[in-house]
């Protein structure tokens, strides 16, 4: 029906002539006007002072220097007690992922994935080294890094340190950890889901996310050898 109506209405060649506005009513719809253009001005700035006041956690993009603005210099302990740095690390591509080993689902599911992507990778798979940096050195202990990423059968090298050394690594990776207190008086810890893949030389080649399909993560995988 409203079809029908609005068909009609169209086709009237002589439609019934619109009565002219009031001045009063003019100069009452153009004081509305303004003040919805007043209320839009105030809100396009409200919204730009939120967005330049709100902390940045990602990345910059789009410029050829991205891969600069990852990684960088740190120092944190092995679990045989020698000392790992950035330029330890450098001569060999390397995935490093940062978690704690009391992580209920996250760390066991990417370091386990990583394994298995490696496994599957043949000899290509010892082409790169796998790093897991603990942000929990009240918990974690280089001893117990060491017995956690025994257990997913594959060589990864554990790392952790000081608070102040976690920190700089997190700094340098542009990561994100933070203690959450629970119910029971214990803690959990929020944090950066991703691995890093950085190249021989220390430079970010790719992120793997937490929920990357197996075959991009393998074709990540093998350019980062490549």
């Amino acid at each position: 029906m409203a079809w029908a109506a609005g068909t009609r209405a169209m086709s009237d060649p002589f439609p019934e002539a619109e009565p002219e506005p009031s001045p009063e009513r003019t100069a009452e719809g153009l004081k509305t006007l303004r003040l919805m253009l007043w209320l839009l001005v105030a809100l396009v700035v409200g919204a730009g002072a939120i967005v330049m006041l709100a902390p940045d956690r990602t990345p910059p993009a789009g410029n050829g220097a991205y891969p600069d603005t990852i990684g960088g210099p740190f120092a944190l302990t092995a679990p045989d007690g020698t000392r790992v740095t950035d330029e330890t690390l450098k001569g060999k591509p390397f995935a490093i992922f940062f978690g704690f080993t009391r992580c209920p689902d996250v760390c066991p599911t990417t370091l386990s994935r990583m394994a298995q992507w490696r496994g599957q990778m043949g000899a290509d798979g010892d082409k790169f080294q796998i790093v897991f940096v603990s942000v929990d050195p009240d918990t974690d202990s280089p001893a117990d890094i060491g017995r956690y990423v025994d257990l997913f059968g594959t060589p990864i090298l554990g790392l952790t340190g000081t608070n102040e050394e976690i920190d700089a690594a997190v700094r340098a990776y542009r990561a994100f950890y933070q203690k959450v207190p629970t119910a029971a008086g214990d803690y959990t810890i929020d944090h950066t889901a991703s691995v890093y893949l950085m190249d021989a030389d220390g430079r970010l080649q790719g992120i793997i996310s937490y929920d990357e399909t197996n075959t991009n993560a393998l074709a990540k995988l093998k350019r980062l050898v490549g």
